[in-house]
């Protein structure tokens, strides 16, 4: 099933015996899985709805983690620890590997981390159809300048995925896939379907990126997932500066949440998102119009 394929796809950096359990797993139970959570000393557990549920009855060890990124990364151990400094990597399909451990740091500047502690193994998903109802009231007398919020874990890279895949059947789609979550680029090509007329850029940071595509480009709409700093904020700045149209997303429950924050408090400000989409349970929203 092309539904699994994510599932799958992170399964498979599981050490082999929790990966069986794994895919032991009915279709809803592998339908409902947000992420595979590894702690050392502790069993392995499968992160459903928000909830955390038993995945096998043995222990995680230090070496089951070093394992994982080993494959994750393709590289050695040693190799592999000098290229996450981020907290992160992605793998093929767009799954993300997130990463606790033991820091190294210098000068206020994260170098690497070792000695992995805990992994999160988030499950990547495509999700045809999640955007039918609301994008009719997002094209009303055109698209315009959109900001998408939910909290973690509620579906906004997903609903994110859906309308770069849409829009771009009408449009020119500049995405900015920073982490490499939204498109799943391997090779070249995205392995998750963000639509014909988009074109991808991945592993630059907002700022930088968002310069790059609109430069290179011509854009009409610029797409970026989770706005969480200030750099980010004068990426969206710049872009619409230029006469770009944005879609991005950010963490909050509410508009009246993203008020609270002097990050967001900042941004709204600016008075550049016409449309604020709040992402409610089982892909519920509720469209905010101008005068956020």
């Amino acid at each position: 099933m092309k539904e699994d394929r994510g599932f799958e796809n992170a399964a498979a950096l599981l050490p082999q015996d929790i990966r069986a359990r794994a895919l032991e797993l009915d279709t809803q139970s592998r339908m409902r899985a947000e992420e595979f959570r590894l702690r050392t000393g502790r069993p392995p557990t499968i992160l459903s709805r928000g909830v955390e549920l038993p995945l096998a009855a043995r222990a995680v060890t230090a070496k089951d983690l070093d394992a994982l990124l080993e494959a994750a990364t393709r590289a050695s151990a040693h190799t592999a620890f000098s290229n996450v400094a981020g907290g992160f990597v992605t793998v093929r399909g767009g799954c993300r590997v997130g990463l606790c451990g033991e820091v190294s740091e210098s000068a206020g500047r994260v170098l690497t981390i070792r000695r992995l502690s805990s992994v999160a193994l988030r499950i990547p998903r495509e999700c045809r159809g999640c955007a039918d109802k609301v994008f009719p009231e997002l094209m009303r007398g055109g698209f315009s300048d959109t900001l998408l919020i939910s909290p973690p874990g509620a579906g906004k890279t997903t609903l994110l995925r859906e309308l770069v895949r849409k829009l771009s059947a009408t449009m020119r789609i500049a995405l900015l896939d920073e982490r490499g979550e939204v498109a799943g680029v391997w090779d070249g090509a995205p392995e998750l379907d963000v639509g014909e007329h988009t074109d991808v850029l991945t592993g630059a940071d907002k700022r930088s990126g968002a310069a790059m595509l609109i430069r290179s480009m011509n854009p009409q709409v610029l797409a970026m997932d989770e706005i969480t700093a200030p750099e980010d904020v004068e990426a969206i700045r710049l872009a619409c500066g230029c006469g770009v149209t944005i879609l991005a997303s950010a963490h909050a429950r509410t508009v009246e949440d993203l008020r609270r924050r002097p990050l967001y408090r900042e941004l709204l400000s600016l008075g550049i998102f016409r449309r604020c989409l709040e992402i409610g349970p089982l892909h519920t929203y509720s469209l905010r119009e101008a005068g956020l």
